[in-house]
């Protein structure tokens, strides 16, 4: 039997501080927040682990996804506060609906307040997006690395979100995961050189769904 011969590997540890940020554990509320998927389900658009997954990639592709990458990179790029202010401000303007705008800024603001208290850098309250990008940027953070895990993150917490909602699983949640992997690295790929104009979403029915949201009852979820 072939036997594979143990290796040494040197850990950067920032990376540990990036899967430190982007963890469930990390105190930002996200568990509370299912980005329409709630009322996608409610509405019966999402009824299946198929269904789902279909909701999911059109999520990271043509909305949240891709948006909050682009608004990441720009915010790591952000040459001063002024430039990072206007970017703020933008990104408020390009939520679809209220309960999405009162995510981002909920969960932002829970992150700068955890990251400033810990590693004490000089992190304002912004949008969460925004927030992650501009830690990035003060940590000496790779931003690759921070776009994908940052997509992976999303994609984590509304599968782990949908079981509370559908007949999925704990192991059907974790395949809906790793086969959307690929999705995220090509996503964070395809958005190294955007900038502000390629900011646009084309998941209208998600967006119908966060506006159905705001008066579903009962519900589980915030968003």
């Amino acid at each position: 039997m072939f036997i594979i011969p143990p290796m040494h590997m040197d850990i950067d540890a920032r990376l540990l501080t990036l899967t430190q940020w982007l963890s469930p554990a990390y105190p930002l509320g996200a568990f509370a927040y299912s980005q329409g998927v709630e009322s996608a389900v409610a509405s019966g658009w999402v009824t299946d682990a198929e269904s789902l997954v279909a909701w999911l990639r059109d999520t990271l592709t043509d909305g949240t996804g891709r948006t909050d990458a682009i608004w990441l990179r720009l915010a790591h790029a952000a040459p001063d506060a002024a430039a990072l202010a206007r970017l703020d401000a933008e990104a408020r303007a390009f939520a679809a609906t209220r309960e999405r705008l009162r995510e981002a800024e909920r969960q932002g603001t829970a992150f700068a307040a955890t990251t400033r208290a810990v590693w004490g850098i000089d992190l304002h309250d912004l949008l969460l997006p925004l927030a992650v990008g501009r830690a990035a940027r003060l940590g000496g953070l790779d931003i690759e690395a921070v776009v994908a895990l940052y997509l992976h993150g999303i994609a984590s917490n509304l599968a782990t979100a949908s079981m509370r909602l559908l007949p999925v699983g704990q192991v059907a949640a974790q395949r809906i995961v790793a086969d959307l992997t690929p999705l995220c690295l090509n996503i964070a790929r395809t958005t190294r050189d955007a900038g502000p104009e390629d900011i646009h979403a084309n998941t209208f029915l998600a967006d119908i769904a966060s506006m159905r949201h705001e008066k579903l009852e009962p519900r589980l979820f915030q968003s």
